[in-house]
């Protein structure tokens, strides 16, 4: 028996089992050999079980006669924020059994409310668990994930190891609750840093849309020594580059990829289209679209989306028919990509047979986005009747954006009396945005209206509304240099501003 143990051939197997079916053989031949009664294997099988169906996984435990903790363990890691977890740990106390170091990260991740993980917090403590770093980590990303970022610094602050994992845990909580400052001190005081850490910050700024701030930090890295950057960093790159036209920086990881002979992916193929696209370069996006050999709908979508802002609208719409032919199934993205080609030439009737399409044959149901393009369409038009209709009809409540693509086709067909009522609107959304009151200020100066100028810029000092300094950037040399509104800190500004003098003068003359 000890040699038929010994043998791995049955982990092996288990290991390479993909469906229930085969799970539930290679389980009939564990019994039928006596190995069932061992705990690595039952514990095995749980772990593998749970990832088909949670339900088998649960049977197969509740015919363990004695479970012991490592059953335990890899029933509750099974349970991904269900209460479920907080019952068998329940369960295993009281069997007299004993947490052990592998317990409570896994207990932590099965919690379903902030509740919950108080209790389990409390049970840590308890039981002296609080200085293992995993647990530490786990409780502030879950601390975080319920906003609770205040109980996730606290844990922080009471570790007496702060190592690299759980500084990482802390900048990736603070950068989803929007503390960009907090998780760049944490950064900062960091003793070491290795390339999650570094993903963390890097990911963080993309979500928080601090694009520049993400490709400074990647050439800092470089710097550090860490010239193989992991491919979430990559990716992340490659999504701020396309945001500010960082495109020699972009173009490099694309030829890093290709030299380094990187497996360009569905994700990275995917990444490098949208890159392409945003940066103009269209030809570019296509090559990589038609060298890739296997596309999902992210994919098709983003080269259909590329080309329809780049102008090529024709090309993107014989592109989704060859989709309907050859390629996967069309998603709701797919269609707001094609509603993007239609408003780049008002074609309003396609638009509406693309809806009709999408709804009857795809059976998918419209997001606010379809809406937006929609309203945007129809504004652009001057069908701002019409606009307003579809803005009241929508089964979710209109966005800002919505309601600036209206404001903004009211400017261009000039119906100030329309423009009221949606700037009203966009206000109450936006109360803090200082573009939408300039935006108004300048269409009630345009028509003479100064008492609404006057209304409106009261309105922003009662509101304390700080106006966002205009910008734009540009790329030189691989670094992206943005400038802001009378921005005197660039350490050529002079030079620049002598410069741009002289064109002056050249134009006037």
């Amino acid at each position: 028996m000890n040699r038929t143990i010994s043998n791995p051939q049955y982990l092996l197997i288990l290991e390479k089992c993909s469906t229930l079916n085969q799970l539930k053989q290679i389980h009939a031949q564990f019994i039928t050999r006596g190995l069932a009664r061992f705990t690595y294997i039952t514990s095995k099988l749980l772990s593998f079980s749970a990832t088909f169906d949670i339900n088998y996984a649960q049977t197969i435990f509740n015919q363990i006669t004695i479970p012991t903790i490592f059953h335990f363990n890899s029933i509750i890691s099974a349970y991904s924020k269900q209460q479920m977890g907080i019952q068998l740990y329940t369960k295993m106390r009281n069997n007299s059994i004993q947490p052990n170091d592998y317990t409570f990260p896994a207990l932590v991740r099965t919690c379903d409310c902030l509740h919950s993980l108080v209790q389990v917090h409390g049970q840590i403590v308890k039981l002296g668990s609080v200085s293992d770093v995993y647990v530490t980590s786990s409780l502030i990303s879950m601390y975080a994930n319920y906003e609770a970022v205040g109980l996730a610094k606290q844990v922080f602050e009471e570790s007496l190891f702060k190592n690299v994992v759980c500084c990482t845990s802390l900048i990736t909580g603070c950068f989803s609750n929007g503390l960009v400052d907090d998780a760049c001190k944490v950064f900062d005081e960091m003793p070491e840093r290795n390339d999650v850490s570094y993903s963390a910050m890097i990911s963080g700024f993309v979500k928080n849309e601090m694009f520049n701030e993400a490709i400074e930090l990647f050439c800092q890295m470089k710097k550090c020594g860490m010239v193989n950057p992991n491919r979430s960093v990559l990716l992340n790159i490659l999504n701020a580059c396309g945001a500010v036209g960082g495109f020699d920086i972009g173009r490099s990881i694309h030829c890093q990829l290709v030299d380094e002979c990187f497996s360009i992916d569905l994700d990275f193929g995917t990444a490098l289209i949208d890159f392409y696209a945003k940066c103009g370069d269209i030809e570019k996006a296509k090559d990589v679209f038609n060298t890739m050999p296997c596309k999902d709908v992210a994919t098709w979508s983003a080269m259909i989306l590329g080309l329809a802002t780049n102008g090529e609208n024709e090309m993107a719409f014989e592109l989704f028919e060859e989709m309907e032919r050859d390629g996967p199934v069309p998603n709701e993205i797919t269609f707001v990509a094609l509603l993007v080609a239609c408003n780049h030439k008002t074609l309003l009737k396609k638009a509406w047979c693309l809806l009709g399409k999408m709804n009857k044959v795809y059976d998918l149901q419209l997001t606010i986005e379809h809406y937006g393009c929609m309203v945007d369409l129809l504004a652009r038009s001057g069908q701002l009747k019409e606009a307003e209709i579809l803005i009241k009809l929508m089964p979710m409540a209109p966005d800002g954006a919505i309601w600036g693509s209206f404001l903004h086709g009211c400017l261009t067909h000039n119906e100030i009396h329309l423009a009221e009522a949606g700037g009203k609107h966009l206000l109450e959304l936006e109360p803090k945005h200082s573009g939408r009151y300039v935006f108004l200020a300048n269409m009630c100066a345009n028509n003479g209206s100064w008492e609404g100028v006057i209304k409106l810029r009261k309105m922003m000092t009662e509101r304390k509304v700080d106006i966002d300094p205009g910008w734009s950037f540009i790329e030189v040399n691989g670094i992206v240099n943005k400038f802001f509104v009378d921005d005197q800190c660039h350490p050529q500004a002079k030079d620049l501003h002598e410069i741009l003098q002289l064109l002056n003068n050249i134009l006037m003359n």
